[in-house]
């Protein structure tokens, strides 16, 4: 099985994942299976949601979303794992860890881009990734409104729908469509990505901000996007668009340009030829004083 290397030569987190699980080709073939209906079966559900919600709340966190939907695009998704992966692990965005048999866990989002699907934006997705210690080891995300399904494995490629995927070549930022977003956080703390985001834009073709991370990734394996960034991210947001992003000839990492941390939060993902430039750029950002966008009191280290 072919091993893929990150940009610093080292293997690639899902090469890693996959040599320490010690899994053979029919075993990551038939879990890679597991996740893909994992996710139609959360996409399903969305689809037949989409547009028709009864309850929206937040969970704790002004903006943090959940809705019916969410709840039961999960029930679909863990009830296809317990069936057909009994002994593994779940960490679920809603219902939490559940503690399985060995180091592999499925990483569950079953609806990422929720305040999108409450104002019926169609750019959302349920994400199922495999992970291995915390690595990420497959990848199967579906968006329905978009028609869009994708998947990817160590050594099965990147794929969305039937065709393989690859990302672009652009290798200038100049010349590059790129995408973020902010956290949930950013009404309390400068280190918020509004700089990093006007530095980007200024120096780019633009900056997208849909809503939805394993979509921005899985668009940057696709090469509809040349590179994405952003922070405060959790792991079900993650484990499934790395996957896809590494096996369609991407580059993965810290800020730094480091080999990554998953559970940091804080990744780059992009096309090989501008990883340099996307480093550099957030290196020489710092945050924008509170004033400037109607929040002063943060320069104090204040709370709104």
């Amino acid at each position: 099985m072919t091993q893929r290397l990150s940009h610093d030569g080292a293997l690639s987190l899902s090469s890693r994942a996959l040599e320490g699980s010690g899994l053979g080709v029919t075993a990551l073939r038939d879990l890679a299976a597991v996740a893909r209906r994992a996710a139609q079966a959360g996409g399903e559900v969305l689809r037949s949601h989409f547009g028709q919600l009864e309850r929206i709340r937040e969970k704790g966190r002004a903006g943090d979303l959940v809705t019916e939907a969410d709840e039961a695009a999960e029930a679909a998704v863990l009830a296809v794992l317990e069936r057909e992966t009994p002994g593994l692990g779940v960490l679920a965005e809603e219902s939490g860890r559940r503690q399985g048999e060995g180091e592999l866990e499925w990483c569950v989002d079953p609806l990422d881009g929720t305040t999108n699907y409450a104002h019926s934006f169609p750019f959302f997705a349920t994400s199922v990734g495999l992970t291995w210690r915390g690595l990420p080891l497959v990848g199967a995300l579906a968006a329905p409104a978009l028609d869009l399904f994708f998947w990817a494995a160590p050594g099965q490629g990147a794929w969305c729908n039937d065709t393989p995927i690859v990302v672009s070549s652009c290798d200038r930022i100049a010349e590059a469509l790129l995408a973020t977003g902010f956290a949930y956080d950013r009404a309390t703390r400068l280190d918020n990505n509004y700089a990093e985001f006007a530095w980007f834009t200024h120096r780019s073709r633009g900056v997208r901000r849909p809503g939805a991370a394993c979509l921005d990734l899985a668009f940057v394996a696709a090469g509809r996007l040349d590179g994405y960034w952003e922070r405060g991210l959790s792991p079900w947001d993650l484990a499934g668009g790395i996957v896809l992003v590494e096996e369609a000839g991407g580059v993965v990492s810290a800020y730094d340009g480091a080999a990554l941390n998953p559970a940091s939060g804080r990744l780059i993902a992009c096309s090989p030829g501008i990883h340099d430039e996307l480093i550099a750029g957030l290196a020489a950002c710092r945050p924008l004083a509170g004033a400037s966008y109607g929040a002063p009191e943060l320069d104090h280290g204040g709370n709104p």
